[in-house]
């Protein structure tokens, strides 16, 4: 398959998954079983948002090749859509290098609300927390960051109520630039964190834990092995968010449950 198929049978694919807006039933059991379904459906739209770590240096084209970064998403992305080809999946990365909640509800119709996704997967926060730590003009507060968060998630609950939401929690580790006042650091990631936890009550809602993640790995490695900065994850760091990610959404998504981790 040359380059130009290949282009065409992505984009006609992800057109296809987001027009139809049906999903079946078992793809979304709160308790969904570990069965694997095999047709009869016309696949998800998966959407990875949020700022460097989900961007992972994208691409800004319609290039397989480098569509999806080479982060975490990437990795979701490359194993489900590997051992699912039958059920049609479409993923997008559309995560931004620096971006705060302001950012994103500067771009939401376009990167979000126009792909309509399925299961959209949110990121966001390390770069708010920096903005209070570092005293940026644009720092918001941490009650002004949950309402601009509530915006998001309400826009897209309007656009399509079944939408899926998978939020991720930010974290930070003391390497690094953020070795200085890393306890004002961890409080304010925290603080952020403990709202996004109650807006996923609010909208029924997943989250991932990554600070516990890499909490733990730590024990196993000095934090720069898995966290190089402070903020951004090496390739292991990534790999293991890849891991959460699935080992979370599988309790909505049953088919991937087919993972053990």
């Amino acid at each position: 398959m040359n380059n130009k198929t290949s282009r065409r049978k992505f984009i006609t694919t992800a057109t296809a998954g987001a027009a139809t807006g049906l999903l079946p039933a078992a793809l979304f059991a709160k308790n969904a079983v570990s069965d694997i379904p095999q047709s009869g459906n016309n696949g998800l739209v998966f959407l990875f948002q949020g700022d460097s770590i989900t961007d992972g240096n994208r691409g800004r084209n319609t290039d397989p090749n480098h569509i999806m970064g080479h982060g975490y998403a990437f990795a979701v992305a490359s194993r489900v859509g590997a051992d699912f080809p039958a059920l049609g999946f479409a993923f997008y990365n559309r995560g931004i290098s620096g971006n705060t909640i302001p950012d994103l509800q500067q771009r939401w119709k376009p990167d979000t609300i126009a792909i309509q996704p399925d299961v959209l997967s949110l990121l966001i926060g390390i770069n708010d927390t920096a903005a209070v730590v570092e005293n940026k003009p644009v720092a918001r507060t941490a009650d002004e960051f949950e309402i601009g968060y509530r915006a998001l998630l309400l826009e897209s609950k309007a656009a399509k109520p079944a939408t899926l939401f998978i939020l991720g929690l930010p974290f930070v580790a003391a390497v690094g630039k953020r070795k200085e006042n890393f306890d004002r650091w961890k409080e304010e990631a925290a603080q952020r964190s403990a709202r996004i936890e109650k807006l996923a009550s609010e909208f029924d809602a997943l989250t991932v834990n990554y600070q516990a993640v890499f909490d733990k790995a730590i024990k196993k490695a000095p934090a720069e092995y898995w966290i190089w900065d402070g903020i951004h994850p090496t390739v292991a760091g990534h790999e293991l968010m890849a891991r959460e990610w699935i080992k979370q959404a599988g309790k909505r998504l049953g088919f991937l449950k087919h993972y053990h981790y």
